[in-house]
């Protein structure tokens, strides 16, 4: 059966962890992991800072083959990077065990990477080549998916969802408002920035599913 895992991994362990030593406050998150050849292409987002030049922050790399600005808005990139594979890491091992990933989301702190295999096997296998070539990853969350998730909770990301219970729960969203943005962000330990991010995306995500279920067919 399908099943999901959580793993981290120290955040100088992985090849865009060396932005933080530029920029400690950002998040970078991964949106996607492309095998391609001889090549791994993520295209990730960095948020929480104002910059420019940012690829510069990047570059440095002697895995990188190439890095660009996709697009930008306020304090949001979003870049494309192509890796050599010898120094991709856990980016290559996830493309040569077959192991999609859900989300990757790095901060001064650690990575946190969302995967998912067919089964637990995969998992294990993906595991035990990490452990192979002497990749620090370790497993924090493990479940099988099941029917009764629903497609809001799937959307979600861990971090959006926690962003969001914790602003329910101190009362961001009372009238009038009970915490600050920048509370949330000391409680979470990331930007202000980073906490505005995971709220909008979450509520994007919800509102989309929610909508898209009381869509009625026009008769």
């Amino acid at each position: 059966m399908a099943t999901e895992a959580t793993f981290t991994d120290p955040a100088d362990q992985f090849p865009l962890g060396t932005v933080f030593q530029q920029l400690p406050n950002v998040t970078v998150t991964l949106e996607r992991i492309i095998p391609a050849q001889d090549m791994v292409v993520p295209y990730f987002w960095v948020r929480g800072t104002i910059v420019d030049g940012i690829e510069k922050a990047f570059s440095d790399h002697p895995g990188v083959v190439a890095i660009r600005l996709v697009d930008s808005v306020e304090d949001e990139y979003l870049l494309r990077v192509e890796w050599a594979l010898e120094y991709a890491g856990i980016l290559s091992t996830l493309a040569a065990t077959e192991i999609p990933l859900l989300t990757a989301t790095g901060t001064k702190h650690q990575w946190i990477f969302e995967v998912r295999g067919d089964d637990r096997s995969d998992i294990a296998t993906f595991q035990q080549r990490c452990r192979e070539v002497d990749i620090p990853v370790t497993l924090t969350k493990l479940h099988t998916l099941t029917p009764v998730e629903t497609e809001t909770e799937a959307a979600l990301t861990d971090t959006q969802q926690e962003a969001l219970v914790l602003a329910y729960n101190r009362g961001y969203f009372n009238s009038p408002r009970e915490v600050t943005m920048e509370d949330l962000g000391d409680e979470l330990d990331i930007s202000q920035q980073a906490v505005s991010s995971r709220l909008r995306r979450g509520i994007k995500h919800i509102l989309g599913n929610t909508l898209s279920e009381t869509e009625q067919p026009n008769r």
